[in-house]
């Protein structure tokens, strides 16, 4: 064997016990008894401790330096398992051991707090968190930005202060177009009832096959906080159900099936590569949130889904498919990012991204955490946070040491309107299929422009082939401020 082909087929083992880790997580956040917290956390450590291992192999520094690739794929390869490789050998074994232990420990110590309201009775927890992210960024920084080199485990590339000027730019048309829509005469009516959960979830499935979910390759639980988990044969979503919300059901299904498609989408030839999984979660969320929102939101669409509710549950109190749009897309002032409307979701995004980069530099302590929340919330949307679990403890990605995370859902939107409109030129009778509940001709075209490459390219190269056009906000703030003034009469 050669070099390379050493190299890959120990890579294919670390992607196999990889993939197996992660479902470690789907099963402590899905059906794991609550009981178990303490052994599943010390089962993660142990997962760690070995892919750690692997994963710094003295080996690999050998067969990259030996290996002759043949093809674009085997490039590529190498250069993103060099790239993990130099990473994770700046970080030692111990430290990386101890975080997955704290972070499978702390999620469920979150979720507790979040059910009691204490915050006090995670802030510990979460101080300890940051603590070992902020020694696992002092390792990967060399000297650098500490921010910046968290981010770049989500968006390779990027750095805090490009997403920070991405936001300057993007904030004053977001918040005008909020006050506009928030003061217009013309206001949505809201959707009101009790809608049982078992009718929820039918449909939920419903919306899952309309966007092409794979369900011999896919399954579909309940979670705390929806996600999606897996990959190349086996990509599972979760949902919620409140019952006086059936889009917060609905709406979380279709946006965790543009996650799990994008992963069942990669050209089965890069499974158990580097190249076999989302290049970034910033390409990730474009997925998600093109799937939920330019598609699942548009007119076509909700039309389809008005009529399907409208049977499930004996009539709404939406008079018809227009007004029902309108009532989809209602913007209200709201504490919680999941639920947000597309007008104000960036902005929930904005205020978590400068309290995480404070921090992480230490320019704000995590005692001081709620305070600071609180008061930036009523600055940012004019509102007092009514309960911590409306505030600082809605996002499970802190505990679990996701910091970085955030802007990625931003920069997905950003993503996600670049594609949209390339899409719609090269998909034009789009809403002619949507309104029949088949979402097949645009999920095909991204799968084949943007999922089936998986890691072969970065990810602004990517999106910007895909869409032939320069990664800008200008699609993304034009599509909002054409559609929220048609609804609002603006």
């Amino acid at each position: 064997m050669s070099a390379l082909d050493h190299l890959m087929a120990f890579q294919r083992q670390t992607e196999a016990l990889s993939s197996v880790a992660e479902r470690l997580g789907w099963d402590q956040e899905t059906v794991m008894p609550r009981g178990a917290v303490e052994q599943r956390a010390e089962e993660m450590a142990a997962m760690e401790s070995v892919l750690h291992e692997r994963r710094t192999d003295p080996r690999i520094g050998e067969w990259l330096e030996a290996s002759t690739p043949r093809t674009e794929a085997e490039t590529r390869a190498l250069e993103l398992i060099g790239r993990d490789f130099r990473r994770t050998s700046r970080i030692p074994a111990r430290l990386a051991e101890e975080l997955a232990r704290t972070t499978s420990l702390a999620q469920g110590i979150w979720a507790e707090a979040r059910a009691k309201d204490a915050p006090q009775d995670f802030l510990p927890t979460l101080d300890n968190v940051l603590m070992l992210k902020r020694e696992e960024a002092a390792c990967l920084a060399d000297g650098g930005d500490l921010y910046d080199a968290l981010l770049d485990d989500y968006e390779p590339g990027m750095t805090g202060a490009a997403i920070a000027s991405l936001f300057d730019a993007m904030r004053p048309r977001l918040v005008a177009l909020r006050d506009a829509v928030l003061g217009a005469a013309r206001q949505p009516q809201p959707l009101t009832g009790h809608f049982p959960q078992e009718t929820q979830l039918r449909l939920a499935r419903a919306c899952a096959t309309a966007f092409g979910y794979d369900w011999s390759r896919g399954r579909i639980d309940l979670a705390v906080h929806p996600f999606s988990s897996g990959r190349w044969q086996d990509s599972r979503i979760t949902t919620r159900v409140v019952e006086t919300d059936p889009f917060n059901c609905l709406y979380s299904t279709i946006h965790e099936v543009g996650h799990s498609s994008y992963e069942l989408g990669i050209d089965p030839d890069h499974a158990f590569t580097p190249l076999g999984r989302g290049v970034s979660m910033g390409v990730h969320e474009s997925q998600s949130r093109i799937y939920e929102n330019q598609m699942g939101r548009g007119r076509a669409f909700t039309g389809w889904l008005f009529d399907r509710m409208s049977d499930a549950f004996d009539g709404l109190n939406i008079a018809d498919a227009d007004a029902f749009y309108a009532t989809v897309n209602r913007v209200t002032p709201g504490f919680i990012r999941t639920e947000a409307d597309e007008v104000q979701y960036n902005l929930h995004i904005m205020m978590r991204f400068d309290l995480e980069r404070d921090l992480i530099a230490g320019r704000l302590d995590v005692r001081d955490l709620p305070e600071a929340w609180n008061a930036r919330f009523l600055a940012d949307f004019g509102a007092a946070v009514d309960r911590p679990a409306n505030g600082v403890l809605q996002d499970v990605h802190w505990s679990v040491g996701l910091f970085g995370y955030f802007p990625t859902y931003a920069l997905g939107n950003v993503y996600a309107g670049c594609l949209n409109e390339a899409l719609r030129k090269a998909v034009p009778d789009l809403d002619d299929a949507l309104a029949q509940g088949d979402a097949t001709p645009g999920t095909e075209w991204l799968r084949e422009n943007l999922q089936r490459h998986g890691g072969l390219m970065e990810p602004a190269t990517l999106v910007e082939q895909a869409s032939d056009c320069s990664v800008s906000p200008e699609p993304l703030l034009t599509y909002l401020e054409r559609k929220f003034t048609r609804i609002y009469a603006l």
